[in-house]
């Protein structure tokens, strides 16, 4: 494979590289599939590898295949590849697309790819080979793009000191330039709570004319609500103000007033939601906006003004699954069933998909309350109507009949939510057989099973729902990504281009997305 334009004893070497990850490849536990919305790549490329979605198998013979047919594929085409499996977190098909680039098709590889291809392998296989890999580069493809890329690897892995190095190491060749790079490190301080290092980034950044842009401003928001600084907010919210609320982006408002409720400054937080509230207009019927703000009067408390932004969001057209997701957990939160099961009949009316997820908060309510009897019969009306339950819909019926001290129905729910566990959270699902485990037990094994069920429903099925009590039973979470599409530079630091539902989330998430 020609992964370098080197001697031959170091392709042969790299070769065998290539043949050990494909042998890994085939070790890997699946991951979750999510189809992005923007395709710009060849449609008969992506018909042939998209829906290949289990990363235990590898995609080179499909690829192989698909050139012995007589189609091409350029290296724009392989880029657009690699960038939308490692959109839908396929990362180890998209590093086999990548070795494949330069191996079967024999093309040049230039800095660009040499830093996608540095974060894949960490995604993959962690730090240290990343690290290995990147020693082996030439120094005359160490560029800009490859020293950004090893950045973001040791910011993702909270290396403070080996990012700081790279860091300098940018200085000197005069790359870091631009905000990326502050950013990156800036957020890599806030996540290890060092405000002196962060506040000290925003000085050099102020020193050399380097502006601050939206990622900017979320890394210094976050660390503010981190530290509880209201005087911190407001001094990075009157900096922004100084802009235009057109200049600033909507997302990073949103962050601003749910850091002010977060610390308690819940008049500034109003104030800043009122502003944001004058953009519906241009924003027409862009759901994400209307989760925000419904997700901002929910946690402030605000009930009317949450049935207002509904009103409004709900004239501009076809209400989305994702908005009666966020407008049942806001009702959850003031434990207001009955406008919660107005919510589900205006659902059933015009659903086109059944998707559990909005029913799952009023059968919560019900178990909670139990009205057991409610629960089931809600349940057997959406699965009538096409919806297939959930893990957490059976969990939250195990929990309810476990407060009536019903055992067997709730053996009988838990045992339902294993059977619909999904592959890629097969951690979750030890974790399930285990509460079951402890319902067969009476005294202790009993309550400890009722204290699992309850984090469950708490929580949510998630790779970090349970790091708490278990963490060798999760994965290591890592920074993911959101914001609007970005240019190439962006893949090199980004994951994935999903909206994020909870704004906490989005906070630790948004420096993922840069430029």
């Amino acid at each position: 494979m020609k992964l370098f334009s080197i001697s031959s004893q170091q392709n042969w070497r790299t070769y065998s590289f290539y043949q050990k990850i494909r042998t890994q490849t085939y070790r890997t536990k699946p991951t979750r599939t999510r189809f992005p919305r923007n395709d710009s790549v060849s449609e008969p490329l992506l018909r042939r590898i998209l829906p290949l979605g289990d990363p235990n198998k590898s995609i080179v013979p499909e690829l192989d295949k698909w050139i012995e047919e007589g189609n091409s594929a350029k290296k724009w085409e392989i880029h657009g590849a690699i960038n939308k499996l490692m959109t839908t977190r396929r990362f180890r098909h998209a590093l086999e697309v990548s070795l494949w680039m330069t191996n079967t098709k024999r093309l040049p590889i230039a800095p660009f790819d040499i830093g996608v291809r540095l974060k894949l392998i960490l995604k993959n296989f962690g730090m240290e080979q990343a690290e290995s890999y990147f020693y082996k580069i030439p120094e005359n493809l160490r560029t800009y793009q490859v020293y950004l890329a090893l950045l973001n690897c040791y910011a993702v892995a909270k290396s403070v000191d080996k990012a700081e190095s790279i860091m300098q190491k940018a200085r000197d060749l005069g790359y870091a330039s631009k905000p990326i790079w502050y950013n990156l490190m800036m957020n890599l301080y806030c996540q290890v709570a060092n405000k002196e290092k962060l506040a000290a980034m925003l000085i050099e950044m102020e020193e050399k004319g380097i502006p601050y842009d939206h990622f900017t401003y979320s890394v210094c928001l976050s660390a503010c609500v981190m530290a509880y600084d209201a005087d911190g907010m407001d001094k990075v919210v009157r900096i922004m103000e100084t802009n235009s609320m057109g200049m600033v982006h909507w997302r990073t408002w949103c962050i601003a007033a749910k850091g002010y409720l977060r610390i308690g400054s819940g008049d500034e937080a109003m104030e800043i939601t009122k502003k944001l509230e004058k953009q519906l207009k241009e924003t027409s019927n862009n759901y994400v906006f209307f989760v925000f703000l419904i997700n901002l009067y929910a946690e402030a408390g605000k009930k009317d003004e949450l049935f207002r932004v509904w009103k409004i969001y709900k004239q501009k057209g076809k209400v989305v699954n994702k908005v009666y997701i966020s407008m049942m957990r806001s009702l959850l939160k003031f434990d207001d069933i009955e406008g919660m099961e107005k919510i589900i009949e205006e659902w059933e009316s015009g659903a086109l998909h059944f998707d559990f997820r909005v029913p799952n908060f009023l059968i919560d309510a019900y178990c909670t309350d139990g009205h057991l009897e409610k629960a089931e019969a809600l349940l057997t009306k959406v699965t009538s109507r096409g919806g297939n339950p959930n893990v957490l819909t059976w969990c939250h019926l195990a929990g309810g009949y476990l407060r009536k001290n019903q055992v067997p129905e709730a053996a009988r729910c838990l045992r339902k939510a294993i059977a619909v566990c999904p592959r890629y959270f097969m951690s979750q699902k030890d974790y399930l057989i285990t509460c079951s485990k402890h319902l067969e037990k009476e005294g202790d094994g009993m309550e400890k099973a009722v204290e699992l069920i309850k984090r469950i429903r708490m929580k949510g099925i998630s790779k970090k729902a349970f790091s708490d009590e278990f963490p060798s039973l999760t994965e290591d979470g890592e920074l993911q990504s959101c914001g609007e599409n970005q240019i190439s530079e962006s893949i090199l630091v980004s994951e994935d281009d999903e909206f994020v539902d909870d704004q906490e989330e989005f906070c630790s998430r948004v420096i993922d997305k840069q430029m």
